[in-house]
């Protein structure tokens, strides 16, 4: 009876246990992971899998606002404000002294302003939301990127050009605009201040173009027509300010062909042109304020055109520096020639093989042009240029992408002139050739019967850069190969093949077994020397095998023991403490003094007083008699 009913009770506590337990679970919180909170990321919503809330989902549609500055879109769209940017650099300021120009086709010019207008709208939403940098990051975040933003001086440019001037319109209106000067677009002058837009596109088509010194001098003829045109408007104002025709110096008006506007900007264009760049005569002026502005102009024209000259010169002169280094070391190689007395047949070999590299590439030194590059991105262009090359292989087929990026970064070329022999029978192997372009003949020992024709994409010597054992051949060469013309190679020498395969055990496996059949196909291989070398080879790496494996647990050992020398040290060094602490502690003549000397002693009169006179006098009688107990 007593067994069932401790059964039963303890079936209860289970019961409860169970229910206690459920309900504790509910109420329970998770502890916070503070790896997880550490290195999340707090703009992507919780970790958990709850449902974001309206705000989270907010935030995220903000981030995929952000612009990606590297994108072609962005690049293709700073062309579009280039393009509005250069529409007001050129008619706001010719339309605000011209008035001929208003009278005509008004409505276009409503509409280009206003589409302009809108432009810079648009380009300054983009600008603000802008990604850029952080700890090599691209940030997307809508807030860091307003922050941003208007941490720099883009945004007050970027204000000021949008601002709505065209309100002067209201008490100013463009149609009142008639033989007089400054018309009212002029109020449009602050639309300029997006110039650092166009600049942008400027740096970005220099730098992804292919040809970036005509495009600097496209640019820099560019900014001198600018210049001219705004010159030429300076001086058609300056002509109204001092009245039309009143002197020779200004721009006379009358007649029906003056007052047209064809000749008014191309008298002016022409006056400015001959002003700024000094090459012509022009009217002298005749008064204060006409000699003001012809110095102004020599000295501006002085000093922006020497230096734009200048420029243009640098830029034509580092055009052609290739072909100037290439020539001098063409100079420096005939020179040499000539001293040694080569003879004129290998001197015009040497002058044609020049002549043929520099028509193929223009003598183009890849290593010294790729020297700049990381490692990764160099490799990621030899695998493009390359790798297609390298699958034409035989035995590289089907091997492991490691291996033939490995393999591509070894590969050499070189460029073999007319009646170069590549290699010649009997010739040790060192090299494997892979043809590019050109054509190559196998020729006999005469040299004149020719056995085969080899064209892009043949490859020989394959075999000899994998020594195989057995090759009845002793890995030369079985044949001479010569070059028809002027033939594009590319070499994979022995020593770097091997290297590569190093790290690839079971590639050098596979590259040696496909040797194999090559040299089986051929007759050319010795079985039982070939398996004679395998023997040795697996016993050679069976010992090696237990050597390394042998020398792994002595290393185990060996820190297993210097970790148990560590910590026996240590706790010596722990003793050796102790110990010297305590021996301190009971001979130091100051702890002797505080135990017997310094401890109070009873107040009461004369004795109290004889006791603390027999203190002081007895300092060294003190310190003898220690040493004395010392002692015993």
């Amino acid at each position: 009876m007593d067994a069932s009913r401790r059964t039963k009770i303890s079936a209860l506590r289970r019961i409860l246990n169970a229910l206690r337990y459920r309900i504790t679970k509910r109420g329970r919180t998770k502890p916070p992971d503070w790896f997880l909170d550490k290195f999340s990321n707090t703009t992507d919503g919780k970790i958990s899998g709850t449902v974001p809330s309206e705000e989270e989902t907010t935030h995220r549609l903000c981030n995929r606002l952000s612009v990606d500055p590297s994108l072609p879109s962005h690049y293709r769209w700073l062309a579009i404000v280039s393009l509005a940017v250069l529409y007001n650099i050129i008619f706001v300021v010719g339309r605000a002294v011209f008035w001929e120009i208003n009278r005509k086709a008004t409505p276009l010019w409503w509409f280009l302003d206003y589409l302009c207008d809108f432009i810079y709208l648009v380009d300054t939403l983009v600008h603000m939301h802008e990604g850029y940098l952080e700890q090599g990051l691209l940030v997307r975040d809508a807030y860091k990127l307003r922050k941003h933003y208007f941490s720099t001086k883009g945004w007050r440019l970027d204000v000021l050009s949008m601002f709505p001037t065209d309100l002067a319109y209201i008490w100013w209106q463009p149609s009142s605009c008639n033989i007089t000067v400054p018309c009212p677009v002029i109020v449009r002058l602050n639309r300029l201040l997006r110039l650092p837009r166009m600049w942008e596109w400027f740096d970005r088509t220099e730098t992804a173009t292919g040809y970036p010194n005509a495009f600097r001098i496209c640019k820099v003829v560019l900014a001198i027509l600018v210049l001219i045109h705004w010159n030429a408007c300076m001086y058609f104002a300056i002509s109204y300010a001092l009245g039309f025709g009143s002197d020779n110096w200004v721009y006379n008006l009358n007649g029906a062909r003056n007052a047209t506007l064809s000749r008014q900007y191309i008298y002016s264009f022409y006056w400015s042109t001959l002003t700024l760049t000094t090459i012509g005569e022009t009217p002298t002026p005749e008064n204060d304020a006409e000699y003001l502005f012809v110095v102004a102009d020599f000295l501006a024209g002085v000093l922006i055109f020497a230096t734009i000259v200048g420029n243009i010169g640098s830029m034509i002169s580092n055009m052609n520096v290739a072909r100037v280094e290439f020539q001098n070391r063409m100079d420096g190689v005939k020179q040499y020639m000539a001293f040694r007395k080569v003879g004129h047949e290998l001197e015009a070999r040497v002058i044609r093989w020049f002549a043929y590299t520099w028509s193929q590439s223009g003598a183009l030194d890849e290593e010294r042009v790729l020297a700049a590059l990381p490692d990764k991105l160099k490799a990621e262009i030899a695998i493009r240029v390359h790798m297609e090359t390298l699958k034409q292989v035989r035995i590289f087929q089907d091997c492991e992408p490691g291996l033939l990026e490995a393999l591509v970064l070894k590969l050499k070329l070189q460029v073999f002139s007319p009646g170069d022999y590549i290699c010649r029978k009997g010739d040790v192997g060192k090299e494997m050739y892979i043809v590019k372009r050109g054509r190559l003949s196998v020729v006999a020992d005469d040299g004149v019967t020719v056995l085969a024709t080899l064209g892009a994409g043949s490859v020989f010597g394959e075999v000899s850069v994998l020594e195989i054992a057995g090759n009845r051949t002793g890995n030369r060469r079985t044949a001479n190969v010569r070059s028809l013309g002027y033939s594009d190679l590319f070499c994979l020498a022995k020593r770097d093949l091997w290297e590569a395969l190093a790290d690839y055990p079971e590639a050098r496996a596979t590259l040696t077994e496909r040797g194999c059949q090559l040299l089986r196909k051929d007759g050319l291989l010795d079985e039982e020397v070939f398996a004679n070398a395998q023997r040795v080879q697996d016993t050679l790496e069976t010992g090696v095998e237990k050597l390394e494996h042998a020398v792994e647990n002595l290393n185990l050992r060996l820190a297993r023991l210097l970790a148990e020398y560590s910590a026996s040290q240590a706790k010596l060094k722990q003793r050796i403490a102790k110990l010297e602490l305590n021996f301190h502690t009971i001979h130091s003549p100051l702890a002797y003094e505080e135990e017997h000397f310094l401890q109070p002693p009873p107040r009461t009169g004369r004795l109290y007083s004889l006791q603390t006179k027999r203190k002081k006098s007895r300092p060294t009688s003190s310190i003898s008699g220690i040493t004395k107990q010392n002692t015993l």
